[in-house]
């Protein structure tokens, strides 16, 4: 099994779009279609043709280039079997607890619900990446629109418990406003503070501030942090659960104008 190649690219306003290709086999898996102009630009530039299309949930700005994408390339399309209905776009569905064999590496399906109910996330531990969507963001998360706090607070946990050096892969560019929340709620992180000079300088010469790997979202995003008892204790919530403490901080990251 050789490495995959792994393209990041903007898409929309703020969107990322992700392709995995495998030199070997030739095989091109976008992650979520934001874009279908963008994906198949990407793909072109390449000399890539698109085989497969990774759904992590329904919302709009992850879907919208799908049908265009089938028909350019007659593509397999896998995402969440809880809004396969709703969508009507899938030619395979997955759950929680699936796996599936994509150019001789296994792709595992955590359910990653909060921000949509359907959401999942694609873990392919041999090459240790993680494809996340809107359920992780660095240094920050996706909002909670369909599920609860606490439904998000152990989705994140299951993410959390991958491998430190697993690369992750989301669904938008968001890291230099989430990381003036951040160290509006941990400001004397040494880790976080690093990370902000280092995101404000990507940001300032154009240049991504992604993919990143779960070990630095552990050290530096208060969303992963929920039951760290410093950052618990400056919150002014000592004793509370993790979940009551992620729902805090979520309240206050939807609030927050900095």
């Amino acid at each position: 099994m050789s490495e995959f190649e792994v393209v990041q690219f903007t898409a929309r306003s703020d969107n990322f779009g992700v392709l995995v290709h495998d030199p070997e086999s030739g095989a091109t898996a976008a992650i979520d279609a934001p874009d279908a102009d963008a994906v198949m630009k990407q793909a072109q530039d390449r000399g890539w043709r698109l085989s497969h299309i990774f759904v992590t949930h329904k919302h709009l700005d992850h879907i919208e280039g799908i049908p265009a994408l089938k028909a350019a390339y007659d593509c397999e399309v896998i995402g969440p079997e809880k809004s396969a209905h709703e969508t009507g776009m899938y030619r395979r569905q997955v759950k929680h607890g699936d796996a599936f064999d994509w150019a001789g590496a296994r792709f595992d399906i955590l359910a990653t619900p909060g921000h949509t109910l359907d959401h999942v996330s694609y873990h392919v531990p041999e090459q240790k990446l993680v494809f996340v969507g809107d359920t992780i963001f660095s240094l920050g998360c996706g909002r909670v629109i369909e599920g609860t706090h606490k439904m998000m607070w152990e989705s994140i946990l299951r993410l959390r418990g991958l491998p430190d050096e697993t690369r992750l892969y989301c669904g938008h560019e968001y890291t230099l406003a989430n990381a003036r929340f951040a160290i509006s709620v941990d400001p004397d992180n040494p880790a976080l503070r690093e990370r902000m000079a280092e995101v404000e300088r990507l940001v300032a010469a154009g240049q991504p501030t992604l993919p990143t790997t779960i070990g630095r979202e552990k050290a530096t995003n208060p969303f992963l942090r929920a039951d760290d008892p410093k950052l618990v204790q400056g919150l002014g919530m000592a004793g509370a659960e993790p979940a009551e403490v992620f729902g805090e901080l979520r309240t206050r990251k939807d609030r927050f104008k900095g």
